[in-house]
């Protein structure tokens, strides 16, 4: 495989708590995921994590701040993932795409599920490290 996928995810936090996803019918079935998805063609990276908070949580990002960059490369792929905190929206946090997502749920952003979603993984070991890149090799 020799393409090179760029995901968008977005750290939705509040009162110390992080907004996580539980999978479903999809890579990764049953495990918790922050908002996100992949960048189409086009696209700016801000533009595609504003789209993915729409189509996932009907929430409209106001303003938004990159804290990370991580590279994911196993034997599904070269996956760059590129993570925003999300610190101001309009709407109401609802589960849009029910047949991709069983329920949104805030966790205790240091009492983490142990089921995280293997690529998101990387992205958390950054964010608490507090470091804008984390290489994977």
């Amino acid at each position: 495989m020799s393409n090179i996928k760029i995901g968008c995810e977005v750290f939705l936090i509040n009162n110390n708590s992080v907004l996580l996803g539980k999978r479903k019918n999809c890579y990764g079935e049953g495990m918790w995921a922050l908002p996100g998805g992949h960048l189409e063609y086009g696209e700016t990276i801000t533009d595609c994590a504003k789209r993915e908070l729409i189509e996932e949580l009907g929430i409209t990002a106001l303003e938004l701040k990159l804290i990370s960059i991580i590279e994911n490369i196993d034997e599904r792929g070269h996956y760059v993932h590129i993570s925003f905190l999300l610190e101001r929206f309009v709407g109401e946090i609802q589960c849009m795409e029910p047949d991709l997502c069983y329920e949104w749920k805030f966790f205790d952003i240091f009492n983490l599920p142990e089921n995280i979603f293997k690529p998101h993984q990387n992205i958390f070991k950054n964010y608490f490290k507090n470091t804008l890149y984390l290489e994977n090799k």
